[in-house]
């Protein structure tokens, strides 16, 4: 059946499904959890989809699966069809959780990236044909569809089918990405070819990419898995000494996971399991902060004090994460001992309120300078009470800046993430050990935390970020912005943001818009004997709280997003 046939089918189902779903909604009314549907996305294109799927009548699932799809036309540089990520969500009182994560080719290796010398051979992971993990990206939101959705498949797909082939207009943001993509990164290939048309109020399109995503509304995942993309993606990996084959596309599966979930001042936070390490990351900060509440106590907030108070929590998560994390399909990850609130206890007994911990002693806690910044996120809530939490990624912006032929797919640089060389940190300062090691069919460790928070059954908050080993500390920053320190969540989302992660050693990442951080405030953090290091980018938050069964979404200043509230 053609597309158009498809579509003329679906819309007639879809009439007669509207019909007799308001009869439903009429009779429940009084039942209804919230007066509204709402939606933060790092984009208004994103947001767009989102409201029209909505107000169709789909469910958050369909929303974002809609949402994600047409990310990947008008956010390039990290929404994806040739990337992965997690979803959170929360579906009729029950929550769930998926890892469509990218995997290593069957042809990868754990010395893949080093030289005859054990050296890593620079670039290799980060911008080559060699770089791409098999994408998951339209697997996952395949079987959230068919799990959650009420829409027809291709009625989700249609937002992101209309802007690739009729356009969007680019914002300056994307255009300052994909010049810094030009000018950083040894660009070879066809990728200025394709994206050199992003230029500031630019209407751009992309009709190859409408072409793959027609036949993803048609075929399903087969779509993409199978038959003339696959073979397109198979073929230009060949022809560049690339891994990726028709057999690893076409035997890729996203897999269901056990969210974890854990209880914080009479809320339960469901957030992301291994391969994520984030979630572990932030029931472990929220809980110590807990632990340490008489320490806190008449601190002001991003004083120098509450820095330092931070940094000596934050740099024992991360011991831990070095340690203990991998994909669990491939490693034993403790992580029931991780949360446990005891273990807890105990680490947060180690912090030193007055004086820097010493590095080398800040062990992971069980035994014996950065990752990629540029991936993305939306958060959703429907009129039922029903979430999506979504964050994904091609790791850099714009990936491994490797473009199929004929299709418009970005690849991304997932192999990154895995430890070229376990024990010594990669380009961006995270330390990995044999538990990341790069294997055949595994997933690389990630900090994604695509996260939920309930009360009483229903949904209190919807969150998450881009920004690599920063994710779950600025969700933290945040969650305890508005539930410690009585902060809305525009303010709290809008304050800064400081960041450690135990190695560099004494570091403090602040934010480059925190040009006017005070002498006084660095004098007194450069006593006690840290550094500091100004980043470009500390995430880009979108958040939805629900207060009195109202929705009210924000999104960060840091980037482009949009937030609505959907009538």
């Amino acid at each position: 059946m053609s597309y158009r046939k498809q579509t003329i089918f679906d819309y007639c189902n879809l009439i007669l499904f509207l019909f007799l779903s308001q009869q439903v909604i009429a009779a429940d009314k009084i039942n209804q959890p919230f007066e509204v549907g709402a939606v933060a996305a790092p984009d208004y294109y994103g947001a767009l989809a989102a409201q029209e799927i909505l107000k169709k009548g789909g469910n958050a699932a369909d929303s974002a699966v809609a949402t994600a799809f047409a990310l990947a036309v008008t956010y390039p540089e990290a929404g994806n069809i040739g990337g992965g990520g997690f979803m959170t969500l929360w579906m009729e009182g029950k929550p769930y959780f998926i890892d469509y994560r990218e995997t290593a080719p069957a042809a990868a290796t754990k010395d893949m990236y080093l030289d005859e010398n054990q050296d890593v051979i620079e670039n290799l992971s980060l911008y080559s044909h060699k770089a791409s993990g098999v994408p998951g990206t339209v697997a996952g939101m395949w079987a959230i569809h068919q799990r959650f959705g009420q829409l027809p498949w291709s009625a989700v797909l249609a937002p992101a089918i209309r802007f690739a082939n009729e356009g969007f207009y680019v914002e300056q943001q994307l255009e300052l990405r994909y010049q810094e993509v030009l000018k950083d990164a040894p660009i070879n290939g066809n990728f200025k070819q394709y994206f050199s048309g992003l230029q500031t109020g630019n209407l751009f399109k992309q009709p190859e990419l409408g072409q793959v995503l027609i036949r993803i509304a048609e075929q399903g995942p087969n779509g993409f898995y199978k038959g003339e993309t696959a073979k397109l993606i198979a073929s230009q990996m060949a022809e560049n000494d690339g891994l990726i084959t028709e057999s690893d596309l076409a035997n890729y599966q996203s897999n269901w996971r056990e969210p974890l979930i854990a209880n914080w001042k009479g809320m339960q936070i469901v957030t992301a399991p291994p391969p994520s390490s984030g979630g572990i990351g932030l029931i472990q900060l929220l809980l110590m902060k807990q632990n340490l509440e008489n320490e806190f106590k008449g601190v002001v907030v991003n004083s120098p004090k509450y820095v330092h108070l931070l940094a000596e929590i934050e740099k024992r998560v991360f011991a831990d994460r070095s340690e203990y994390m991998g994909d669990p399909d491939f490693v034993a990850v403790p992580v029931s001992q991780l949360i446990d609130p005891t273990y807890l206890l105990n680490r947060a007994k180690q912090v030193d309120p007055q004086t820097i911990s010493v590095t080398e002693n800040v062990q992971p806690g069980l035994s014996n300078s950065r990752e990629k910044l540029q991936t993305t996120h939306f958060s959703i809530v429907d009129k039922w009470g029903n979430a999506a939490s979504n964050t994904y990624t091609l790791n850099g912006w714009f990936g491994s800046a490797v473009v199929v032929k004929g299709t418009g797919i970005i690849l991304n640089n997932e192999m990154d993430d895995f430890s070229s060389k376990p024990g010594i940190a990669n380009q961006f300062g995270v330390v990995g050990k044999d538990a990341n090691a790069i294997a055949p069919n595994k997933r690389p460790l990630s900090s994604m935390t695509p996260t939920i928070f309930t009360k009483d059954n229903q949904v209190v908050m919807v969150i998450g970020t881009p920004g690599g080993s920063r994710i779950f500390t600025s969700i933290f920053q945040v969650v305890a912005n508005v539930y410690d320190n009585g902060m809305s969540l525009k303010d709290a989302v809008y304050a800064p943001r400081y960041h450690h992660q135990l190695l560099p050693k004494n570091l403090i990442f602040i934010e480059r818009f925190q040009n006017k951080l005070s002498e006084q405030f660095k004098s007194q953090l450069e006593k006690m004997g840290y550094d500091f290091y100004q980043q470009d980018f500390s995430g880009d938050i979108q958040a939805i709280q629900v207060i009195d069964n109202v929705p009210q979404a924000v999104s960060d200043i840091r980037g482009r997003g949009k937030s609505m509230v959907i009538q």
